[in-house]
């Protein structure tokens, strides 16, 4: 075979292998999208004020979560809504991105145990049209994951409903 055969088969294979290595990124980045939208099926928050009422309505997950975006001192966060933590729970590498300040240690129960936390204030915690302000937190340094957990301090002051797979939340 002549030099110029063979470059131009290097040549091919190396288009190929870029080929394949496109394809598998576009991939990732395709299921990762479906992925992230099967968690949180609620990253548009569906709001609207009904009369003196402001009105969010989420999506269960396939897990039978609530999972929304919200946003606490006007920057973005995660929630889960939980009604069985009586604080909102803020792992301590997204506290330390909010620049809360870490109060009073404190003991918590929880499902994993006691666990020792800090008080936190949190200036406005919003989700949707949904706003509330000068709320208790706490900053939980064993949380490893993303996502705050959205406890009673803020799910007492909204009348929740919920209908099958649809929660909603009016203030």
């Amino acid at each position: 075979m002549s030099s110029e055969s063979n470059e131009h088969k290097r040549l091919g294979h190396k288009f190929i292998i870029a080929m394949w290595i496109a394809l598998m990124i576009m991939l990732f980045l395709l299921f990762n999208h479906v992925l992230e939208k099967d968690y949180n099926p609620n990253q548009q928050v569906n709001t609207g004020i009904i009369g003196q009422q402001r009105e969010v309505i989420l999506k269960r997950n396939r897990y039978g979560h609530y999972v929304t975006r919200g946003k606490i001192n006007k920057q973005e966060v995660t929630f889960l809504l939980d009604t069985g933590a009586s604080d909102i729970s803020i792992p301590e590498k997204i506290a330390r991105k909010l620049k809360l300040p870490y109060g009073q240690e404190r003991r918590y129960q929880t499902a994993n145990g006691i666990i020792t936390g800090y008080l936190t204030r949190l200036n406005q915690v919003s989700i949707g049209s949904i706003q509330l302000h000068n709320i208790r937190a706490s900053i939980n340094p064993r949380m490893k994951n993303d996502e705050i957990l959205l406890g009673m301090t803020f799910l007492k002051n909204i009348e929740f409903t919920q209908r099958g797979d649809t929660l909603i939340l009016r203030q």
